[in-house]
């Protein structure tokens, strides 16, 4: 068993200025990420539309109301609600309303590696881009040809 004070847990945003606490490492979870947001009007959590080809997602709202979008839908979430996507579903989320938000985001498998965003190579056309991790935040890449790419952001 493992008990923590999320509180506690360091904050870490991937490179953004918004409060995400991976509670991953703190409880020793091994199949399952875990990531606990508390997000202010505008903010939200994550960079922008994109895809897990190799983990499911689901966020647990805990108080406020988040907006969730997919290529198709938006939907609001509130509290005591949750939303799950699937894996290589385009969705983003984001605090478009005028309280914080505080929710809970849950992905399995635990180590997501193949991250996508829905933007054309302009080299030979594949209709994704692989995100990667780097140095500097994430760097876009075409999974097909390597070109590298530049997002607006």
């Amino acid at each position: 068993m493992e008990h923590i004070d999320i509180d506690e847990v360091e904050t870490g945003g991937f490179g953004r200025d918004v409060e995400m606490r991976p509670l991953t490492d703190a409880l020793g979870t091994e199949d399952m990420a875990i990531n606990h947001y508390r997000l202010d009007p505008g903010e939200g959590f994550s960079g922008g539309l994109h895809a897990h080809l190799d983990q499911e997602e689901v966020f647990v709202i805990l108080s406020g109301t988040a907006t969730f979008e997919t290529e198709d839908d938006a939907v609001e979430v509130g509290a005591g609600e949750a939303i799950r996507f699937a894996p290589g579903e385009y969705q983003t989320g984001s605090n478009d309303g005028e309280e914080p938000v505080e929710a809970l985001a849950l992905g399995a498998p635990a180590d997501s590696t193949e991250v996508r965003v829905p933007t054309e190579c302009r080299d030979c056309g594949h209709d994704a881009l692989a995100a990667v991790p780097g140095d500097d935040g994430m760097e876009f890449v075409c999974p097909e040809c390597g070109t590298e790419a530049d997002l607006p952001t």
